[in-house]
């Protein structure tokens, strides 16, 4: 006779909060309309300077000041969306606003506004308005995930989803631009370009949010936003945020781990940096996107793996183990870039392949991590939850978005600084700029050389966190007699 499978809340004791798994992949839809914006916003220094006539040294500090303006508005806001309770929920309602602030500000920035006859008073106006659209939009689609389940198996397949569309829709934008767009416009970036992208981002950005409003809404109800019935107990105040960082050592290990990828990933983000490994340093722009799109099968592969493994092993342990192979897999890449700095590779089928391997075997590690990270933001929720018996996944998330984009948003200074020092002051490094010494060297150092830093940063900080698989079913456990208590 064939044994059941135990369940979770079987094997720990615990009654979790489940899903219906076919339901996770259409609500988590979000995170592919937040990924639209954040694909586009990555050719703001096209922007600004082909269409607003601004320096690329300037436009790295002007990205950097916004940045930390979107650290300022994400704990006033995410605490806001705590805050909010109305009947029709407060998920929908935050998304909605944010992306309607999004598409106009995007539509001024590249294209209405995109025409060089205006001020950079004008620019940088519309892009602090983009930001706080972001903010509404990314800190209210945070919310779901903790909300959706808290079972150790199902809450890393959520972050998996969610995960997947950022990644995929990145990739898929980025493809569109270098396939499509660049040929059409003869390889150069122009402000015609950028419209056409801006109005495709809209329209893409726009049915993955209609389809996730219509599927979240089985979740975004009052009740589910309430540890306890005590309404002064359970109000959320300012006070709340600096208890949380003074005390809060999931938190604190937590920001460290999680800001120190995200700068590095801020840096490589940046469409001038790929322009300079893959137009200048490889010598084929277009590889990028065959990279793109062949890197889709390891990222799917890899997330999978990823979910599994964050719910056997528990988000620690995942973050600790992904982010070592990580190290290795950038050490070996930096090494091929050096190693080759005086050979066309394009030229080369052998190493193209090498490249091409390497790259999407990236690809592939780097969605491990985000993973495993994701999964540990909804244990550092419950974690707090279980300390304070007050749920606060917008103010939790906004205060490490706060420091996150603060220490985030040195990462377009880096970029810029980085490549004017190599003689990119005035003007934005275009594919068929001849290959340098000095850039190959500034290339492998931002592409590689600054995700190793942070991924040691992730490690020196999972030695002194709290969270683990064991201490989360504990947290689980303590969340519930707690309900109980105060019911």
């Amino acid at each position: 006779m064939e044994t059941k499978k135990l369940t979770s809340s079987q094997v720990d004791g615990v009654q979790y909060r489940t899903t219906k798994s076919w339901l996770i992949p259409f609500i988590m839809m979000a995170g592919g309309c937040s990924a639209c914006f954040s694909t586009i916003i990555g050719y703001i220094s096209y922007a600004a300077n082909l269409g607003f006539g601004i320096s690329i040294v300037l436009i790295g500090f002007f990205i950097t000041f916004a940045r930390i303006f979107d650290g300022i508005t994400d704990p006033l806001i995410s605490m806001l969306i705590d805050r909010t309770n109305t009947r029709f929920g407060k998920i929908r309602i935050f998304m909605v606003i944010g992306w309607l602030i999004q598409i106009i500000s995007i539509k001024c920035l590249f294209d209405w506004f995109n025409d060089g006859t205006h001020s950079i008073i004008i620019f940088l106006i519309l892009y602090l308005i983009y930001y706080i659209g972001y903010t509404c939009l990314n800190m209210s689609s945070q919310l779901i995930g903790p909300v959706l389940t808290n079972d150790p198996k199902q809450r890393p397949i959520v972050n998996v989803w969610s995960i997947f569309y950022a990644y995929v829709i990145s990739i898929v934008l980025s493809i569109g631009v270098t396939i499509v767009l660049l040929p059409k416009y003869e390889y150069t970036y122009t402000p015609e370009l950028l419209a056409t992208l801006a109005n495709f981002t809209i329209i893409v950005s726009g049915i993955f949010l209609f389809i996730s409003l219509i599927a979240v809404t089985s979740i975004d109800k009052p009740e589910n936003f309430i540890v306890t019935s005590d309404e002064k107990k359970s109000a959320i105040k300012f006070k709340d945020m600096w208890d949380m960082l003074k005390s809060n050592r999931a938190l604190q290990c937590f920001i460290l781990a999680a800001t120190s990828d995200k700068l590095a990933t801020q840096v490589t983000a940046q469409s001038i940096i790929s322009t300079i490994l893959y137009g200048i340093i490889i010598g084929n722009m277009a590889l990028s996107a065959i990279i793109n799109i062949v890197g889709i099968v390891p990222i799917l592969i890899f997330s999978m793996i990823a979910g599994k493994y964050v719910g056997k092993h528990g988000s620690k342990e995942s973050i600790i183990f992904w982010s070592r192979i990580n190290i290795g897999l950038s050490v070996l890449s930096m090494l091929f870039i050096l190693v080759t700095a005086g050979t066309n590779v394009s030229k080369s089928l052998p190493l193209v392949i090498v490249f091409v391997v390497l790259s999407m075997l990236a690809n592939g590690l780097r969605i491990t991590l985000s993973i495993a990270s994701s999964s540990m933001m909804s244990d550092t929720i419950d974690y707090e939850s279980a300390k304070s018996q007050k749920f606060m996944p917008g103010t939790i998330a906004g205060v490490y978005s706060f420091i996150d984009k603060l220490v985030s948003s040195l990462g377009a200074v880096i970029a810029s600084v980085s490549i004017a020092l190599i003689g990119y002051k005035d003007t934005v490094p275009q594919p068929a700029d001849p290959k340098t010494m000095p850039i190959v060297v500034i290339g492998a150092f931002l592409f590689y050389g600054i995700p190793i830093m942070g991924w040691i940063c992730s490690l020196i900080a999972m030695k002194f966190t709290p969270i683990s698989k064991e201490g989360m079913i504990e947290v689980q456990k303590t969340i519930v007699h707690n309900k109980e208590n105060n019911s």
